[in-house]
């Protein structure tokens, strides 16, 4: 099970979600401009997803043979249980761990990024397994 995350396309899918999340990150804070976290947070998921479809599409997974179209939904497929991880991960860290643990300042930015890692694994053998294989 581990061997799929020792690999040379692991350490790609690493740098382009790298990417891709901080794309997510940073668009999260300026719709937080306009939206409240929550919304903020899907928002932002979803312009880093774009990102992270692109890039590896162009740099992790090359040799696939799914069709554009087929591997843009199942990659919107897999990123359904990614979001819902992130957006969980990142409410309950925001409004329930980090207060408790008495973090006061950043604990947004904090919150979200801990939910932007959360689904790495998950997402990286969804994608290798179904949306590019």
């Amino acid at each position: 099970m581990i061997q799929p995350f020792i690999s040379r396309q692991f350490m790609a899918f690493l740098l382009t979600g790298g990417t891709a999340a901080v794309v997510n990150f940073c668009t999260r804070i300026v719709y937080s401009n306009w939206m409240g976290f929550s919304a903020s947070v899907v928002l932002a998921y979803l312009t880093g997803m774009v990102t992270a479809y692109i890039l590896a599409r162009i740099f992790v997974f090359k040799a696939s043979t799914q069709t554009l179209q087929r591997s843009v939904l199942l990659f919107a497929l897999v990123n359904v249980l990614a979001i819902v991880q992130t957006w969980a991960v990142s409410l309950l860290m925001a409004y329930a761990v980090l207060p408790m643990l008495g973090v006061t300042r950043f604990t947004l930015e904090i919150a979200h990024a801990i939910g932007i890692v959360v689904p790495v694994f998950t997402s990286f053998l969804g994608h290798k397994y179904w949306s590019f294989r």
